[in-house]
Parts: C-alpha cells; sequence; structure tokens
C-alpha cells in the first residue's frame, strides 16, 4: 500500500521530471505547428544544458562574489541561444537546402549529443575531474522555491515548492495556447504548416514563419537541457546519456498531446508519474521496474492509435508536417 507521503513523493518527482520533457515538448509543437519535424529535440536540449552551465561556470570562477541572479539570467540567455542557433542550423539546412528532415534532424541529435558532451568533458577536467563542476550560485536560484522567495506558509508550500522554470514551462504553454488559437500570427503559422502554398498564396512570407518557428521552438526545447541541469542534477554535468533519453520523452509527448500546448502540461506530469512509480510499488525485480520506465512509449503508441482509427482532424499533425516546401510547385 503506498502512503500519502509517498504519493506526494511521487507527484514531486513526477512534476520536476515531467518539466525537463514539457519545455522540449512544447518547443516541438510550435516547430511542428510550422510543417518542420525536428527530431533534434534531444541534441537541442544537450546544446542549452551545456551553453547554461558552461556560461555559469565561467561567471562564477571569474568573479570574487558572483550574484545568483546575473548568473541565472546570464545561463537562461545562453543556453535559449545555443539552442536556438542548433534551430537555425535545422532550418538552413530543411528550409533553404531543403535537406530530408528525418535525416538532419538525427543529425543534430548526434551532433548535440557530441558537442556537449565533450565541452562538458572539458568542464570536467578544469574543475579537477568528472564529476566536480559545481555552479551552486547558479543552481541554488534556480531551485529556490517560490515559497521561500514570497514566505508562504506551510500550507503554499505544497503548491509552490519549486523552482520558477517549472511555472515557467506552464507559463508558456498557455501563452502559446492562446497564439496558436487566438492570435493573427498563430492562425498564420498554423497554415503555414497546414498548407504552405495556400499561405504563399495568401501573402503569408512561408520561409519566415518557418524560420522563426523552428528557432524559437528549439529555443524552448532547449530550456528543458537548462533546467535537468541547474535544477534536476543541481548545477553538475552527466554522461549518462539521461538528456537524450528525456529528449525523446518530450518527442513522444508531443505526440501524446496531439500537439496542443494545454495537453502537454498534465502529459508530462503524467508522464513523470508512470516513470517513477515503480520506485513506490514494493517487490519489483529489475526487469519489472524497466518495463515501468516504457510505460509512456506504451502511451504514446496506443494515443497514436487511437488517433489514428478515429481520424479527427484536429487531432492530427498538420498536413505538410516533414515536408519541404518547393515554392515552384505551388
Amino acid at each position: 500500500m503506498i502512503t500519502a507521503v509517498q504519493i506526494s513523493q511521487l507527484l514531486q518527482s513526477a512534476i520536476v521530471f515531467g518539466t525537463v520533457i514539457m519545455f522540449g515538448a512544447l518547443g516541438e509543437i510550435l516547430t511542428q505547428k510550422s510543417g518542420n519535424l525536428n527530431l533534434g529535440v534531444p541534441g537541442i536540449m544537450y546544446l542549452g544544458g551545456i551553453a547554461g552551465l558552461a556560461m555559469s561556470y565561467f561567471y562564477e570562477g571569474h568573479v570574487e562574489h558572483p550574484n545568483g541572479f546575473v548568473s541565472l539570467i546570464l545561463s537562461f540567455i545562453a543556453a535559449f541561444a545555443a539552442a536556438a542557433l542548433g534551430g537555425l542550423i535545422y532550418s538552413f539546412l530543411t528550409i533553404t537546402l531543403r535537406a530530408n528532415q528525418n535525416v538532419t534532424g538525427l543529425t543534430l541529435t548526434i551532433f548535440g549529443n557530441g558537442l556537449a558532451n565533450f565541452f562538458g568533458g572539458i568542464l570536467n577536467s578544469m574543475a579537477g575531474g568528472v564529476g566536480q563542476i559545481s555552479v551552486r550560485t547558479t543552481s541554488n536560484a534556480y531551485r529556490m522555491s517560490l515559497a521561500h522567495f514570497f514566505k508562504i506558509g506551510n500550507l503554499g508550500k505544497i503548491f509552490f515548492s519549486y523552482g520558477f522554470m517549472a511555472y515557467l514551462a506552464i507559463i508558456i504553454a498557455v501563452v502559446m495556447y492562446f497564439f496558436l488559437n487566438r492570435t493573427r500570427t498563430g492562425l498564420n503559422l498554423r497554415s503555414v504548416g497546414e498548407s504552405p502554398a495556400t499561405a504563399d498564396a495568401a501573402g503569408i512570407n512561408v520561409i519566415r514563419y518557418k524560420y522563426l518557428a523552428t528557432c524559437i521552438g528549439a529555443g524552448i526545447s532547449g530550456l528543458g537541457g537548462l533546467y535537468y541541469t541547474m535544477d534536476y542534477i543541481k548545477g553538475t554535468w552527466t554522461t549518462d546519456s539521461t538528456i537524450e533519453a528525456l529528449g525523446w520523452l518530450a518527442v513522444a509527448l508531443v505526440i501524446f498531446a496531439t500537439w496542443r500546448p494545454l495537453n502537454a502540461i498534465w502529459g508530462s506530469y503524467l508522464f513523470g508519474v508512470l516513470y517513477w512509480m515503480y520506485l513506490y510499488i514494493p517487490g519489483l525485480t529489475r526487469s519489472s521496474q524497466e518495463i515501468f520506465k516504457m510505460l509512456p512509449y506504451i502511451v504514446t503508441i496506443l494515443v497514436l492509435l487511437r488517433v489514428s482509427m478515429r481520424k479527427k482532424r484536429e487531432d492530427q499533425p498538420p498536413a505538410s508536417l516533414g515536408l519541404s516546401y518547393f515554392r515552384e510547385e505551388r
């Protein structure tokens, strides 16, 4: 029997875990709404994580009394910019040069993984060895709960015991929902993803929308890597490929959420519960534990089957997803 305390611990773990993949999924939803299928989400999350860590490491190492807020801002900007640069590389190859989107995305994942672990190894060496990196000031700034910041009582700590990025992910999801469904620019973006030829004929700059959506989406996904590095593992670097695994979960979450930002909120927390549930079930063998870790993917497959069978248009991906746009063939 799982106790109330264990349920509380499971939910807290699920929220922290879910926040990482929520950032990745939200960025990919924005990208896919433009018709671009970027399978480089894991690599982009790697770029965001290592860029934020490197910036905070050098800042703390060269300032006698580092300021947590300044370090937070610098690392945040560095992570978003590095991830957006990854999105720009992808955009140039797939939009301008019309390279295959699937191959380009997978290549970006390998590139981001290798580049991040290369620089992570350098930082480890500079810090004195593997596991010696410590950006405590920056990590503490990211992990400072709103309950502590606003001096909220014990009841409030249940809902406000997380760092600001856990709430930022929810805010981005809500803003993205209103942007895609209630603004002219968002509706134009969706039209580009559905039928770029029609959008082009209506005077919408298809190339600009694709570039902006992909780069901004990549920047948002990169924040997932930053959150993992600064909050989840408390300001250090690991080469255990966890970020890559979380990146693929983020891609699965996009399908599970049926390309809806609001669904990504509760979907990410559900993935977290399913992923960590094995820790609170006694008597499980190691093989049984691995089955529990597969549950998010299994649920995604079931959702994909349901969506495919029902064929409701609002549950389908953008019609031009993964297809290069040739204006000459309009």
